[in-house]
């Protein structure tokens, strides 16, 4: 429902904005869908058709065209921008946020209607989004979390040997050793998890022991419903299952089965490519504390620049944790860069309290 009054000037000039973002928007969502195929191109074609009925209403309030229009938020180019490069999840991650902050809720110009779009849309952004997430969770955690311990650990090793007033080649040697320690480490736990995981799962994967002599059993009353029950099935449905299964056996002969209940397992990576990811990940945030005494720089200066390195990686990591969930990126970046400096202040008040301080 329309202002009855006529419309200002600063009117216009906010319906006018509307127009390029939700134009720009649409571009976005056909952007994403040319990436996509099936259910989720389908999905991205209605939410940019959807912003294009909410395009005709500002038109129509407009009366046609402006003659002059201003750009678009710098949210939505950027947006646009990620679009068209990447089509990723990080793209649906900012789409889901600004779905979330629409402008219409307190605009009486916009419709009910409209008002109600946008927070179907942020439910459906949501939805896609989490299709990527969880494409996306393991490989992803495994990445930050390996990286993160990497620069936190070696950051508060560096910093508490560092406080100490040592030689700088003793904090070069000790921060080297730190992160090919922490990396093997990482990388030997990995291997372990992950082998332990595909042992324990093929020693709880169904098998067809016993197949060949499932023709003799006795089809009223026979021991597969107890195969059955065993692997979780009721009484009932066990039984029933048990009987249909021998009576196939008249046309042709079926194992107990990997298809059966309890035959799907998580399909678990390789232990190695584990073990390597999760080395690499390490090493390559800890070695980041370590650059200032690699490239010759000592005491005090050293320390500043290696806080400075690792504090920005840690606002990039939170910043990045935060988009892919669905929260505000900023205070993901704080409590990443929190936490950091946090444990790295703590090491160097007993570097200090223990050695002499640096000059």
């Amino acid at each position: 429902m329309t202002d009855p009054l006529p419309p200002t000037a600063r009117d216009r000039r906010r319906w006018a904005q509307y127009l390029v973002n939700e134009r720009a928007e649409a571009r976005v969502y056909r952007e994403l869908a040319a990436r996509r195929s099936g259910e989720e191109r389908a999905i991205l074609v209605a939410l940019a058709d959807a912003e294009g009925r909410h395009e005709a209403h500002w038109l129509a309030l407009l009366d046609g065209e402006p003659a002059r229009l201003p750009r678009a938020s710098t949210g939505t180019r950027l947006l646009a921008w990620m679009a068209r490069r990447f089509g990723s999840i990080f793209v649906l991650a900012l789409a889901q946020n600004a779905e979330q902050r629409s402008p219409y809720d307190d605009d009486p110009h916009a419709t009910p209607a409209m008002r109600a779009d946008e927070k179907i849309h942020s439910e459906v952004v949501r939805g896609l989004a989490a299709r990527g997430r969880r494409r996306l969770s393991g490989t992803f955690r495994a990445a930050v979390f390996g990286a993160n311990d990497g620069l936190v650990s070696n950051l508060a090793l560096v910093m508490g040997i560092g406080a100490t007033g040592v030689a700088p080649q003793f904090v070069l040697f000790s921060g080297i050793a730190g992160l090919l320690a922490g990396a093997l480490s990482m990388g030997a736990g990995e291997f372990v998890s992950v082998r332990s995981q595909r042992e324990l799962l093929a020693a709880t994967e169904p098998n067809d022991f016993g197949a060949e002599i499932l023709p003799d059993l006795d089809i009223d009353a026979n021991e597969l419903a107890l195969v059955y029950r065993a692997r979780g099935m009721a009484a009932d449905e066990a039984y029933l299952h048990a009987r249909e299964r021998l009576t196939a056996l008249e046309a042709h002969a079926a194992p107990l089965g990997r298809t059966e209940a309890g035959g799907d397992h998580e399909v678990v990576g390789s232990a190695w490519a584990a073990a390597g990811s999760s080395f690499l990940f390490f090493a390559s945030g800890a070695i980041i504390p370590v650059l200032p005494w690699i490239f010759g720089l000592s005491g005090l200066v050293a320390i500043v620049l290696a806080l400075v390195l690792v504090g920005t990686a840690l606002l990039a990591t939170g910043a990045t944790v935060g988009l892919l969930s669905g929260g505000p990126p900023w205070s993901r970046a704080l409590r990443q860069l929190l936490i950091g400096f946090g444990a790295a202040a703590v090491t160097y008040a007993l570097g200090a309290a223990f050695g002499v301080s640096v000059g």
